[in-house]
């Protein structure tokens, strides 16, 4: 494996995988730096009872899914409750728009196929393809991931519909305001090369402390001019540029593993330059 990364210091900013995603770097001759800007991420369990049985009670017209892990979780409590075969059956009466490949997966393990899906693996794209349909007046339940969705919710009320149901089957726990410090002045400071992100948490969660300590603007310059900011896939880029961050690099494939080994060679391409 090529040592793209030589003498490179990386930020990891998600917890999940980081000892894999450290072996990574090593390997590419990187030094990595665990720096977790999101934390715990659990099941809400009476959330979750109580959106399976209001679910199964009233089916939705439209189903949206955005995670193939939630969906999973979803049928596990659906299991739990013993509704699971209930659940099936609402999904099977009602038109699912899915977001995502792993979402597309999940569903083809229960024989679902999506009537609607992303051109391109974020909302943006969901979006895109649920625009030639009539939303008016229907009934919509959404399966989020751990975060609102206020950009879906806004254009799905814009459609006339006229229910939206939140389901969220985990939810983030905020990180510690000290592992977000650290991570900002690694950035401000010029301390790190580059910051690895995996969820759209992460980089909300870094730039809410950043403002609140009145360092945002300096941040971005830093990501702009010196520090390399990498997002894991779409949806985690599409959550960086929202917040005036521009991912530098974005993997193809969606993997941890992809995205460093992206990393190395955008230094390696930038370094023949």
């Amino acid at each position: 494996m090529a040592q793209n990364l030589l003498g490179k210091k990386v930020a990891l900013a998600g917890p999940r995988k980081s000892e894999e995603m450290s072996m990574i770097v090593r390997k590419l001759g990187g030094t990595p730096l665990l720096r977790p800007a999101q934390g715990t991420v659990f099941v809400d369990d009476e959330h979750l009872k109580s959106s399976i049985e209001t679910w199964v009670k009233s089916p939705p017209d439209w189903t949206i899914l955005t995670t193939g892990m939630g969906l999973d979780a979803i049928f596990q409590a659906a299991e739990q409750l013993e509704l699971q075969e209930e659940l099936l059956e609402a999904l099977q009466h009602s038109h699912i728009a899915a977001r995502g490949y792993k979402t597309v997966n999940a569903l083809r393990k229960r024989n679902l196929t999506p009537a609607v899906r992303d051109d391109d693996g974020s909302t943006s794209g969901l979006i895109r393809e649920l625009m030639s349909y009539d939303l008016q007046g229907k009934r919509i339940l959404v399966q989020l991931h751990g975060e609102s969705a206020p950009r879906l919710m806004a254009w799905l009320k814009e459609r006339g519909t006229s229910e939206i149901r939140e389901v969220l089957p985990y939810r983030h726990v905020p990180p510690q305001d000290t592992d977000l410090e650290e991570l900002l002045e690694d950035i401000l400071q010029q301390r790190i090369d580059a910051v690895t992100f995996t969820s759209a948490p992460q980089i909300r969660f870094l730039t809410a402390y950043a403002e609140k300590h009145g360092k945002l603007a300096d941040m971005k310059q830093r990501f702009e001019e010196d520090v390399v900011a990498a997002a894991v896939g779409r949806v985690t880029a599409q959550a960086m540029m929202e917040e005036g961050v521009t991912p530098k690099v974005i993997p193809e494939e969606e993997r941890m593993g992809s995205m460093i080994v992206s990393l190395g060679k955008y230094f390696a391409e930038k370094e023949r330059v």
